[in-house]
């Protein structure tokens, strides 16, 4: 392995180094060799190609609302809507991504393709805030006169949006998993590297949604929207030079002859027939007792019923972390309306941008990601004597729990601003600053990264560990459904209570935030994630993991 003092494991050598790996091979089709090929040196480029994908795609997520509800003039409660549905659409297209790579091109290859449709969708966002045709010559969010783009400047700026969004599709699960991929689970040294590896993804994700937020808001909101977009633009053209640029280090993985979707579909009816066969066969006096056995026998083609079993495990874990993906779409969204209503000074001239405030979760992120892998897992490694630490689920159950407390907070945080509001007469002032500093947000904002350390790359790691070893794009494109969904739940939720309590009284999520109750909104989040939290916990503890850990959940 690796000795890099930068890399988190300094392990000697694997024993079985020089032995080839089985069924894979490098750039160049020949059997890759252990020693030469893979770990962290590829990791390293994938990792690398990661922060600078997100820094594009974050480029434009993070300040989305902003250019909805500025030059696009938006209500806020349907630019809320409209990032929450391309979001949850973002988080769906991966499913398409990991079968088109699982089954047709590979992930190297889909990661390839993604890349140029993904330059593709940036070029034409930015010829959208550039070209006169493109984009109301008088919009702009500072002016305070009205923007009025026609139907053919919102239908181009929408194509551009939603091509970004099927490119990160193909992009999202299949880079991810390609960099696991370098690693060998069969190997001791390599298994625990993999492990790691999870951990300094998502820390490399962050960084780049660090620099992004701080960087990209402050243009966007500053200077101009078509150099804010044709920054991430350039930086996706990066991350495809640097993806290209580790391929003689890779690591390929050779693709079956049939496609893994449909063997894990004749499993699937393979599995409904025996149990069909086995519940006749105990309810009639005189059955065949064989008869089962046979069923069983008859598994799809090579995939063990016991691997479709695994595979319909995870249906309940995965339905019982919707709410937290509910939970996580609003630091984007009202976190960040919130923050515009605050004094955002820092010295004497200078204004945080109010997306620029997600930083603090990526900040807390990449502070905390160190001493999770190096000091957290270590220790609690001594007495779980569970390689990981913990296991996967009682990761994920650690992160729920921080989730409903983040959720209380931002509630008395925005309770607290409406009281600030009404003390100083300005609940009719929407535009006018709310004398309360942007640093009482900072907790709620901590507690979410913190938060994310725990079930967002529990969740990876589980989803890509515990699917059949030829759907591990698939595996990590479920969990970025969890979060695809719940964002059109979070969407349809708006929708529902905006109607709901705009006919008896203020909206909840009122244009003028001083009437607004995000209070209410908040504290119902946190009731339906203790919910959750419960419905979680049962399905946790029965869950029977594929590779044997050494405590259940």
């Amino acid at each position: 392995m690796d000795s890099s003092p930068l890399l988190p494991f300094t392990s000697p050598p694997s024993p079985s180094a020089a032995v080839d790996l089985v069924g894979v091979v490098d750039h160049r089709g020949r059997p890759a060799s252990r020693s030469s090929s893979g770990k962290w040196t590829a990791a390293l480029f994938i990792i690398g190609v990661e922060i600078a994908e997100r820094f594009a795609y974050y480029g434009i997520s993070s300040n989305l609302i902003t250019y909805l509800t500025g030059p696009l003039q938006e209500s806020t409660a349907a630019a809320a809507a409209g990032v929450n549905t391309w979001s949850g659409v973002a988080m769906m297209l991966p499913l398409a991504g990991a079968f088109i790579a699982d089954s047709y091109l590979g992930r190297y290859r889909t990661v390839l393709f993604a890349s140029l449709l993904y330059i593709l969708g940036l070029g034409l966002l930015t010829l959208s805030s550039v070209l006169p045709i493109l984009h109301p010559t008088k919009c702009s969010i500072t002016d305070g006169k009205a923007c009025s783009p026609n139907h053919f400047q919102i239908g181009f700026f929408y194509f551009a949006l939603y091509l970004v969004a099927l490119a990160q599709g193909g992009h999202k699960p299949c880079a991810q998993a390609f960099g696991a991929d370098q690693f060998d689970e069969k190997d001791p040294v390599e298994s625990i590297s993999r492990s790691s590896f999870f951990n300094w993804w998502y820390c490399g994700l962050c960084l780049g949604g660090t620099v992004t937020i701080i960087i990209l808001s402050y243009v966007q909101d500053n200077i101009s929207w078509a150099l804010g977009f044709g920054i991430p633009f350039i930086a996706m053209g990066l991350a495809l030079i640097l993806f290209l640029l580790g391929t003689k280090t890779y690591r390929f993985y050779q693709m079956e002859g049939e496609s893994p979707f449909r063997r894990i579909g004749k499993s699937l009816v393979a599995l409904v027939k025996s149990r069909m066969v086995s519940s006749h066969a105990s309810s009639v006096e005189g059955a065949d007792p064989h008869r089962y056995k046979f069923a069983k026998d008859e598994a799809a083609n090579g995939m063990q019923i016991e691997e479709a079993e695994g595979v319909l495990q995870l249906v309940p874990i995965w339905a019982t972390c919707l709410i937290y993906a509910v939970v996580f779409a609003q630091s984007s969204t009202f976190f960040t309306k919130q923050g515009s209503t605050l004094d955002r000074r820092i010295g004497s001239s200078f204004q945080v941008p109010p997306a620029a405030l997600q930083s603090f979760i990526s900040i807390t992120i990449v502070a905390f990601i160190p001493i999770y892998d190096r000091i957290l897992v270590p220790i609690s490694r001594k007495f779980s004597r569970i390689p990981t630490g913990i296991t996967q689920l009682q990761r994920i159950g650690i992160g729920m729990i921080l989730s409903i407390i983040s959720m209380a907070i931002a509630a008395i945080v925005e309770v607290r601003r409406l009281k600030t509001a009404k003390e100083y007469g300005l609940i009719d002032q929407p535009k006018t600053t709310i004398p309360m500093s942007l640093w009482w947000l900072v907790p709620q904002y901590i507690l979410y990264g913190i938060t994310e350390v725990f079930i967002m790359v529990g969740l990876q790691e589980f989803f890509y560990d515990q699917v059949p070893d030829a759907l591990r794009s698939l595996g990590l494109a479920l969990y970025l459904t969890i979060f695809g969904i719940g964002n059109f739940i979070s969407s349809f939720a708006i929708a529902v209570i905006d109607e709901a309590t705009s006919k008896s009284g203020e909206s909840w999520f009122s244009d003028n935030l001083n009437r607004a109750h995000l209070d209410y909104f908040y504290w119902l989040l946190a009731g339906l994630s203790t919910v959750g939290l419960i419905i979680y916990l049962y399905s946790a503890r029965s869950y029977s993991y594929k590779k044997k850990q050494n405590i259940a959940a």
